[in-house]
């Protein structure tokens, strides 16, 4: 059986049998996330990775967390950076979405598509929005590091007005999905 521990210097508790990663991709596949794209560059290059596990925790004070499994091409760089972005996309930013989440290619080759602030991380341009944070905690958590972050600068691109859902970008069920008006609960009623 796994052990967890609550605090440092608490004795392990057992937490019991567990469903099998099959089993729980499969729970996972049938909740949609919304797509970000995290960039950052811990001073050897710029990185950036599409994520569905990014999510606001507080607005005062403004911070957020995300996930990076040890396995990404990402996952060194996120462990040493002390600030990152989070790009958070629309159904225009697709394209965008795929470039981060393909292994084995170069994600800021296009010079054109991509910047750096003035304090020196990696943006790329015309996304709906992004927000600028600095880390102020890592957790291991499996074979994922959790990482906060705290919320130092934000940009929207595309404004959704009251009332509007704009066409954000959803992942669901292994494909990419719009969510617009047509799928808010009160358009079927």
């Amino acid at each position: 059986m796994p052990a967890s521990s609550s605090a440092a210097g608490d004795a392990p508790r057992q937490l019991g049998d567990a469903v099998s990663a099959d089993e729980f991709k499969r729970v996972f596949r049938g909740h949609p996330g919304g797509v970000a794209v995290i960039t950052a560059d811990a001073g050897d290059g710029p990185v950036a990775l599409t994520a569905t596990s990014v999510s606001s925790v507080s607005a005062e004070p403004p911070l957020l967390i995300f996930s990076v499994t040890s396995s990404s091409s990402a996952a060194s760089v996120l462990a040493r950076a002390e600030t990152f972005v989070v790009h958070l996309l629309d159904a225009h930013d697709l394209e965008l979405a795929e470039l981060a989440a393909t292994h084995g290619v170069d994600r800021f080759a296009d010079t054109d598509r991509w910047a750096r602030l003035v304090t020196g991380e990696p943006v790329y341009r015309g996304t709906r929005a992004w927000v600028r944070c600095a880390v102020i905690g890592r957790m291991d958590a499996g074979g994922s590091t959790i990482i906060a972050g705290h919320a130092l600068q934000a940009q929207i691109n595309r404004e959704v007005g009251e009332g509007e859902h704009g066409d954000a970008l959803i992942y669901h069920n292994r494909t990419w999905h719009r969510l617009g008006d047509a799928t808010r609960i009160d358009a079927w009623r």
